[in-house]
C-alpha cells in the first residue's frame, strides 16, 4: 500500500523507484566505507586524505537525503536499514583494522567506480519514466565522478 499517490504509472513507478531505492543504498554505504576509512586511516598523507574523506561522507549523505526524498515524493518508501544496505550495495565490503593511506586511495577510487556504474545505468532506466529522477541523478553522479578523480589523482 501507497500512502502517497505518484502521477507516475505503476509500472514507471516500480522503475523508478528501484532506481532510487539502489542509489540510496550505494550513497548511504559510501557514507558509511569513507567514515570507516577516515577513522582508521595511517600513513604519510593522513590528514589530507583523512580530510578528502569527510568531504566523500558529506557529500554521499546528502545525495542520500535527496534520493529518500525524492522516492517518498514519488510514493516508494525509502528503505536505508543497515540490513538493507548489506545486503543490496555495491560496494565490496571492507576489511578491518588500520589502512594505509594508500590502500585508502584505493579502495575509495574502486568504491566510487562500482557506485557510478551503478548509478549511470539508473540514469540510462529512468531518463523516460521519469526526467525529474533522472536529473537528482545526473547531479549526484557528476558530484561522484569529481571524488573519483580527485582520489584518482592521489595516487597518480
Amino acid at each position: 500500500m501507497s500512502v502517497v499517490k505518484s502521477p507516475l504509472p505503476e509500472q514507471d513507478r516500480k522503475t523508478v523507484g528501484d532506481a532510487l531505492q539502489g542509489a540510496l543504498v550505494d550513497l548511504v554505504d559510501l557514507s558509511l566505507v569513507a567514515k570507516q576509512v577516515h577513522w582508521t586511516i595511517v600513513g604519510p598523507r593522513f590528514r589530507s586524505v583523512h580530510l578528502q574523506l569527510d568531504e566523500v561522507v558529506v557529500s554521499a549523505r546528502q545525495h542520500a537525503d535527496t534520493v529518500a526524498e525524492r522516492a517518498s515524493a514519488l510514493g516508494v518508501p525509502p528503505d536505508g536499514r543497515a540490513d538493507t544496505v548489506a545486503r543490496t550495495s555495491g560496494i565490496a565490503p571492507l576489511g578491518g583494522g588500520w589502512t594505509k593511506d594508500v590502500d585508502v586511495v584505493r579502495l575509495l577510487v574502486d568504491a566510487l567506480d562500482a557506485v557510478i556504474t551503478r548509478m549511470r545505468e539508473r540514469i540510462r532506466d529512468t531518463g523516460d519514466p521519469d526526467p525529474v529522477s533522472q536529473d537528482i541523478l545526473i547531479g549526484l553522479t557528476a558530484d561522484l565522478e569529481k571524488h573519483h578523480w580527485m582520489f584518482q589523482a592521489e595516487n597518480a
